[in-house]
């Protein structure tokens, strides 16, 4: 009888879900929010997200973000489906890129899903010029160096997804950086080249860089994006906006990164809604360059809720996040 008893203990035990076993565990990666974490675990769309915000709400920061140097737990696989293999940590690409700062120059190649993809990102004003100022408290927010952040963060994470990318406008010691106020420098070039003070030289000068790469450039899919941080009266708040050339293929990309934004406002700030807009504008750089392009302005740097998404570092990450994620989609769209 005794035997009888062990033997069935044992069949429960071998049929239990893995789940009550053992709950995997891991690190997130700097700069990762929820989706890219759980996509190392082959764990993909909004089933996922929301099982991994329940199982570890505790422990995320504002709007969920991850917190670096915490654990998470992962949620398990649904029923019957099966993990997808991936390529050892060994066999993965590895990049190397200085402009992203010591602590992220280097950076694994986690997915193929941008590979034939070529992306051209512009951020605004730079050198003599550092665009619109911005007071918080006894700090000044200069444009140049907001823009240029939040340009470097979507740079890794297209290029963390196999991407060839440019980087346009260039500081040598300015890397990714995680401080509230970031101090302002007139270091930066266009590839090594002097920006001049000029505005329309300095146009002229980016387009015709972005223009000169994507002639040699054999790639098909080509995106050139340009960041700014508008100026108004500090009683208007402003959602991130984004202008387009009027083609189809620049509205296409347009349209797919409101979407982006408004289903990202609709889950981290539900009631809210996303008031951000698309239009077509004839600005010189749309209208001088070549590939396809974009333009976004991410707020007023006057208003002081609108500096929240700026100053912020995982505000930041956020918006480099979502941009990244629209352009994955117009790149899957284009390929179909």
């Amino acid at each position: 009888m005794k035997h009888k008893y062990s033997r069935l203990l044992l069949l429960i035990l071998l049929f239990l879900p893995i789940a009550l076993w053992a709950q995997e565990k891991a690190y997130p990666k700097n700069g990762e929010g929820i989706e890219l974490f759980l996509k190392r675990f082959n764990r993909t769309g909004s089933y996922y997200q929301k099982e991994f915000i329940r199982l570890n709400k505790s422990k995320l920061g504002k709007n969920n973000m991850l917190i670096t140097g915490v654990k998470y737990t992962i949620p398990p696989l649904k029923e019957n489906e099966q993990p997808v293999k991936s390529e050892p940590a060994s066999k993965r690409r590895k990049g190397y890129e200085p402009l992203f700062g010591k602590n992220l120059a280097s950076y694994n190649v986690e997915s193929n899903e941008l590979k034939g993809a070529c992306f051209y990102l512009v951020s605004g004003h730079g050198g003599p010029d550092p665009g619109a100022i911005g007071k918080m408290g006894n700090h000044e927010l200069h444009e140049d160096e907001y823009a240029y952040d939040i340009i470097l963060r979507i740079a890794r994470n297209l290029m963390i997804r196999g991407a060839k990318v440019h980087i346009i406008i260039q500081d040598s010691k300015d890397g990714i950086r995680n401080d509230m106020y970031l101090k302002n420098s007139k270091r930066e070039t266009c590839m090594g080249k002097a920006i001049p003070l000029n505005q329309v030289s300095r146009l002229k000068q980016r387009c015709a860089k972005i223009n000169q790469l994507n002639k040699t450039d054999k790639e098909t899919y080509k995106r050139a994006l340009f960041i700014h941080v508008d100026s108004r009266s500090r009683s208007k708040q402003t959602d991130v906006y984004f202008y387009n050339t009027g083609s189809k293929a620049s509205r296409k990309l347009t349209n797919t990164m409101k979407s982006v934004f408004q289903r990202k406002y609709a889950h981290h700030q539900p009631g809210r809604g996303f008031r951000g807009t698309v239009s077509k504008r004839d600005l010189y750089v749309l209208r001088n360059t070549t590939p396809v392009a974009a333009f976004i302005e991410l707020g007023n740097i006057q208003n002081k809720y609108d500096q929240q998404r700026i100053v912020l570092s995982n505000n930041r990450q956020a918006l480099a996040n979502w941009i990244s994620e629209a352009f994955v989609i117009d790149y899957k769209n284009y390929k179909k």
